[in-house]
Order: C-alpha cells, then structure tokens, then sequence
C-alpha cells in the first residue's frame, strides 16, 4: 500500500479530518500516522492552514497516477431471480425507493468526479439508451450476454478497462453512502463479513489486507460484495489474462472473479495485489431475489406495479406480498413463464412473448382447452385471458418433461396423441399449414425479407409437397400441432399431460407426429419408427408420404417463423437453419416414394 496516496487522498477529501479519524481509515497507530504527516509536509506535500491540512501543488501531482478514470457498469444480464419484474425492466432499472439502482451509482460517479461512464448492455438494451442522453454515458452491447457469463461483459469492455484507472460496478448493487472517490491508492474488492454459512466468494487476506486466495463457499468470513477497483498496474496485468481466459473453451460459464481466483492460485503469478475493503453493515446491498427487495423496499410488497404480479394478486384474490417463490422457467419460443406460490400451493403464470399477438389466436386457444378440458389430458387451467394471452396453471411438483429419446415415454406420448385424434372433440377453426405458410411469408416480407438464398426454390418445392397431400384423402380431428417432447410432462404419479395448445386446430393427424420428429431432430429411421409407434403397425406408402411431406413443410413453416422473430429483434441461433434443412432433406424423401 502506498501510504502517501492514501494519506494524500483521505486529506484531500476532507481537509479537517483528525488524525485520529486518519489512523482507523489506514488503519495505523496515531503514532505512525503523525510521523506519516509530517514526513508529507517535509515533502512540501501538504501544508497547514489553521487547524486544517491542505494538498499542495506537489501533492496533487504524487496524487494524479491515481486519479479514477472512468467506471464500467455491467449491466448485460437477465436477472432470473427477480422474474416476473425483469421480464419487463432490466434489472439495474429497477427502483429502490423511486430511484433506479443503475441512475443512483452514476449520481455517486458524478459526485466525485467521474463522468466517463461505460454501460455493457445486453438483454432489453434498448432500455438503457436514454442514459446517453440524461448522462452522456456510452453503451457497449454483449453479444454474449445470454450464452457466457460475467466474463463476456469485461471482454466487451476491454479497451476501456485495460490499462486504465477504473471501477468495475454492477447495475443492480446500492450503496447507502457514496463510496466511491477521486483517487484510488490501490486495488480492491469491496467485501462484507458473512456469519454462517455462505456460498459467497469467500476471501483470504493478510495484514496488508491483500487478498492471498478466493474460494467458493465458506463460514463466518469475509466474502466479495458490491464493486470493484482495477488500478492502472492491475488492469494492464489482469486483463491480457482474462481475455485469453474468454477464448479457453469451457469458460462460458465463468464469472470474471473465476479468472481472479485461477491467477491468484498460481505460485508464479506477477498479478499486482487485489486488497479487501471491507464495508460496514448495511453498506452494499446485492438483493439476491424479489423478496429481498420486497424486505428493503415495501413498495414492492404491495404495489410493484408489475402486469403479472397485479393479476395474480386480483384472480386468487390476495395482496401481492402473499405471492411467493418467484423463481424462473427456462424461456419458451413463443412466451416466458415463471413459477410462484400461493397458500404453499405451486402455479405457473406465462407472458406472452414479444410479437405473439400476430403468430397466435388466443382465443382459439382457449377454445382447444376447453373442447379437450373433459379428456383431462392438458395442465389444470386457473384462468386464462383470450385477449391478452396470460394464462395461470397448476405446477405439477416432481414432474418431467419427456424424454424424446426415451422409447418407453415417447410411446406413452404417441399413445396420448392417439387418444386425443380419436375422440369426437371438435373446434370450429383449422391449423391450415398452407394458410399458415403464406401469413408467415408475407410477415418475413413486411419486416425485412427471408434470408435463405434459395427460398423461391425451396417454397415452390412445398407448394409440390401441398398439392400431394390434397391429393391424399385425409380425415381431420383436433390436432395439437406443438407436439415437442417437453410440452409432454410426466407427472409424479406418472401421468402423462399435454400442456401449451397454442397452434392445435383441426388438422391430418399424422402432423403431430411430424412435428414431433423435426422438433426432436429426429432422423429418417427415427421419424419412421416414431410413426409406426403411434399407429402401432407397419405404415402404408401413403402414410410415409403424408409424414415426410408434413416433416418438410413443417421445418419450412418454423423456419420462417424464425425469420421473422429474428427480423423483429429475437434471435433462435441455429434453430432456423435445422427446420430449413427439413423442408429440402424430407422434400427428397417424398420424391423418392
């Protein structure tokens, strides 16, 4: 530690300070702390004025090297643990006590001097950009943000870290009082003292407070909390590391502080010291979930003004603190779900996705439930909106979804489909593939095109496929159409339901099937044995047509589904690519019979 700096910089800060108040901040002997001045004023470093001590010139120049620069503020993540809230708001937009979490830390920035402010923006960026405005912030987009961890936020950042004098902040901590300063003497961690357990990041130290080691997990220590300072000498070291960190495969899940803890395991490391500052009680606060929050802000126990909270809370008929257990689902295609509780009973309310009002008739939904409700095939409804699309539904507790390379369950969810084809069970609208194909088209055309080269080719390749179907004679019943291995749950007294009808309609019953297959990435023989399971014998020429035709028409449908949630801001990855190699492969099959 240089105790100049940090003599330099507490007196800087506060002229009038004692130098009792000196001794505990550096944590010296009043002693050493009078020797200390008195060396700085024989270094024409400070000077007196009255009964106050004041920088010098000279002083002000010893302090420069540690002049914070700017601060890079990581906000590109989702924040599961706060859903229904982040589904709407980023998590560092989120208010305690009127104040957004992200606006509160710029004003502290601000309060001390630094104004060049980086943002790393991932999910909902578009949220952020009026901070440019109002803060003459900068925003550097993640990419990454949804497939690698905290890691990928600093790599985005690199050019602004490297090299630099520079606090490393979170968009969703608050600080009680402004912790951040002018001049920063040294590296550091800011840490809070756990009692218990904790499966924090828990950190060594010696007497110089320099953290010797990083573990995961612990008892009665002190643990990493709240923001962080990269000096010049850190950053310039630490980062070539964590950049060659980025690119080691099976780094994805990393945490930047995984680099940290690597390096500081290596006898032969040359990394400048990273010190502990530790922080007094309710100092920093992370809110690990949404009844954190709700336990520091009573707003949020009553009034979040949350679309999803607010309409539980009306259809049970309870205030919103009575909703527990708010906890993520793994996000749909098509919507976002989360689990909560009530009266210790669980329940899964789904948004609707972001353009799903142009893909999806709800109330045609709610009529395929209701048609089927007697067959007690499906979810247990507890409401449902045919304008809005929010649904409420039981949570089945130690339930799974279904295994698509499980021959025993995929049977089992042939034999459902079976049962659902052959009921009498009727709506009054259709799921017609080549109505449904030309609405997608001409969606893909008004928001940016289809992207495939060879799509004409391709889309007149199905119109072949559509015309020998017509061809086909063909009953139809209530088909389910969304027919995914994981819309097939296995519940804990092993029942077997079919959940999220969506797209079911009238349809060939042998759709199901073939959405089954491309949703399964099943392969011919795969497919073919899939289909011989749901009839349960050896299919006839017409049926293998009718199977592939629908296996390519289909991966062409959900393909330029996928064209168009793309063109409208949400990305599949490779999604779009597989569906479309099912029009062209299962085109070929159908030709060849």
């Amino acid at each position: 530690m240089n105790r100049y700096a940090y003599l330099l910089k507490e007196i800087f800060e506060c002229n009038t300070i004692t130098q009792r108040e000196l001794a505990n901040k550096l944590n010296l002997s009043l002693g050493s702390i009078n020797s200390l001045i008195k060396d700085a004023m024989a270094l024409n470093y400070l000077y007196k004025e009255g009964s106050s001590i004041s920088l010098t010139e000279a002083g002000l120049d010893y302090l420069a090297p540690f002049k914070v620069e700017r601060a890079v503020i990581m906000a590109a993540g989702f924040g599961s643990r706060f859903v229904p809230l982040t589904f709407e708001t980023p998590k560092g937009l989120l208010e305690v006590f009127g104040e957004r979490m992200i606006e509160r830390q710029i004003k502290q920035l601000h309060e001390v001097g630094v104004f060049d402010i980086v943002i790393v923006v991932g999910y909902l960026k578009e949220h952020f950009e009026y901070l440019i405005d109002k803060y003459n912030v900068k925003l550097v987009y993640n990419p990454d943000y949804s497939t690698k961890n905290n890691i990928s936020t600093l790599h985005y950042a690199c050019k602004y870290i490297e090299n630099s004098n520079v606090y490393i902040l979170s968009s969703d901590n608050w600080m009680r009082d402004n912790m951040y300063h002018s001049y920063e003497p040294y590296s550091w961690y800011s840490s809070i003292y756990m009692e218990g357990n904790t499966n924090e990041w828990v950190l060594d130290f010696n007497k110089k407070r320099e953290i010797t080691s990083i573990n995961v997990g612990g008892r009665d220590a002190y643990v990493m909390y709240g923001p962080v300072y990269f000096s010049k000498d850190f950053s310039k070291e630490f980062m070539p590391i964590l950049e060659k960190a980025f690119v080691t495969p099976g780094s994805d899940d990393w945490y930047w502080e995984n680099v940290l803890m690597s390096e500081l395991q290596k006898k032969d490391s040359t990394l400048p010291a990273m010190h502990i500052n530790p922080q007094p009680e309710n100092q920093v606060y992370e809110f690990e979930n949404l009844e954190e929050l709700r336990a520091f802000d009573d707003k949020y126990m009553e009034n979040s003004g949350n679309v999803a909270l607010e309409l539980i809370a009306k259809v049970f008929n309870i205030p919103e603190s009575h909703i527990k257990g708010l906890r993520t689902l793994k996000a749909g295609m098509t919507n976002k779900s989360f689990l909560f509780e009530v009266d210790n009973k669980s329940y899964i309310c789904r948004i609707p996705g972001k353009g799903t009002d142009v893909l999806i008739n709800r109330s045609n939904e709610y009529d395929c439930y209701m048609a089927v409700k007697d067959l007690h095939i499906t979810e247990k409804i507890i409401y449902f909106d045919k304008e809005s699309g929010y649904k409420i539904s039981k949570f089945y507790e130690g339930s799974k979804n279904a295994d698509a390379f499980n021959k025993e369950e995929m049977s089992r969810c042939m034999d459902l489909l079976r049962t659902l084809h052959e009921t009498d069970v009727s709506v009054s609208h259709s799921f017609d593939i080549a109505e449904r194909i030309e609405y997608y088209t001409g969606l893909c055309e008004k928001t940016g095109g289809i992207s495939f080269e060879d799509v004409e080719a391709v889309h007149k390749n199905m119109i072949i496929l559509l015309d020998l179907l017509k061809e086909i004679k063909s009953e139809t019943c209530l088909c389910h159409i969304d027919s995914v291995a994981d819309n097939f749950i296995i519940t804990a007294d092993n029942k077997i339901k079919l959940i999220d009808w969506e797209y079911a309609g009238m349809a060939d019953p042998i759709i199901d099937v073939a959405m089954c297959a491309i949703y399964s990435y099943y392969d011919k023989s795969q497919a073919d044995e899939l289909l011989e399971t749901y009839l349960k014998r050896k299919p006839l020429t017409d049926e293998y047509k009718k199977l592939y035709a629908y296996m390519a028409l289909s991966g062409y449908l959900w393909a330029l589904w996928t064209v168009y949630k793309a063109n409208v801001g949400e990305e599949f990855g490779e999604y779009s690519l597989k569906m479309y190699r099912y029009a062209k492969d299962f085109f070929n099959e159908v030709m060849k019979l």
